[in-house]
């Protein structure tokens, strides 16, 4: 009887109450994170699905019919979704179109730059601008995050204010071990070894917060091009500075990164979830808990038998 009881308190605290505010979200980690801030007083609907790939998704005339009767739509921002200006005009008058990455400090964009001979060469994404997008790889971000939700939620439902506030309270606390625990993993590695090698410029934010330093092969989206000249001079500096692996992503190609592999003996890491959207991680805690174990496993010494 115990354990019915309690059973039905946690699909109490889970559950969308009667009446809750319908927000619909375009990212699975925003999704997520409108749960753990909102509870039972929101509905959330994921126009953006795990298994999605963000970089190249346009919502559809049936993703607009779902946003119906939303107060809040939750957008990624900071240039990620190309069609926001489109949509915004397709919206109606009801639903408030929030772009949460755009209240969150930016780094700028820019894949790591090549010296030789005294040149300097930069790589820049005309898809994304200047701005990196991939904020959420932070744990301090996401609780800045939780706490623009919070109050997005509270301007269109503020009898329930309080309870926002709490959530993000709470899902602050969560995201803030999360953090503590990467460290001490990340602490396995040798900070000389603290190099992330990745096809595509999208862990900027994560290399930040851990202390890494990161070289992207490709662009930031999805694009396999690079240059000859590019894929040479990253051979020439994993020699250089001994990187141990280098990580694919779990939504990209990894032939290039094979090729630079055969090139120089470097192990390939596990993929890298990248934006959040695996079928298997796209929660802010799985994804994060999933990088950090395959860094981990790819960089540290082996331990002492």
């Amino acid at each position: 009887m115990k354990l019915f009881l309690r059973s039905l308190g946690f699909l109490a605290a889970t559950l969308p109450c009667f009446g809750a505010t319908k927000v619909a979200t375009l990212h699975p980690i925003l999704a997520d994170l409108a749960r753990q801030v909102g509870g039972a007083n929101v509905e959330v609907v994921e126009i953006l699905k795990p298994g999605a790939d963000v970089h190249h998704f346009e919502p559809a005339p049936k993703d607009l019919a779902e946003m119906r009767g939303a107060k809040l739509l939750l957008a990624s921002g900071k240039g990620l979704e190309s069609f926001l200006d489109k949509l915004r005009d397709s919206l109606g008058a009801g639903v408030k179109l929030v772009e949460v990455g755009a209240k969150i400090p930016s780094i700028p964009f820019v894949e790591h730059e090549h010296h030789h001979e005294g040149k300097e060469e930069e790589h820049e994404d005309h898809h994304h601008g200047s701005e990196d997008p991939h904020w959420w790889h932070s744990a301090e971000n996401m609780k800045r995050a939780a706490r623009i939700v919070a109050d997005e939620l509270s301007a269109v439902d503020p009898a329930n204010a309080a309870a926002y506030a709490a959530g993000a309270k709470a899902a602050s606390k969560r995201f803030g071990e999360l953090k503590s625990w990467a460290q001490k993993e990340i602490a396995k590695i040798d900070r000389k070894s603290r190099q992330l090698v990745t096809a595509h410029a999208a862990f900027g934010y994560f290399c930040k917060e851990y202390g890494f330093e990161p070289l992207s092969v490709l662009s930031i989206g999805r694009s396999d091009d690079s240059s000859s000249k590019h894929i040479a001079e990253t051979i020439e500096e994993i020699r250089e500075h001994g990187i141990k692996a280098i990580f694919p992503e779990d939504q990209a190609n990894p032939k290039v990164l094979a090729e630079i592999a055969r090139s120089t003996g470097v192990k390939i890491g596990e993929p890298l979830i990248a934006d959040g959207t695996a079928k298997v991680a796209h929660t802010f805690e799985t994804m994060l808990a999933h990088n950090v174990r395959a860094i981990v496993a790819a960089l540290a010494p082996a331990p002492v038998k």
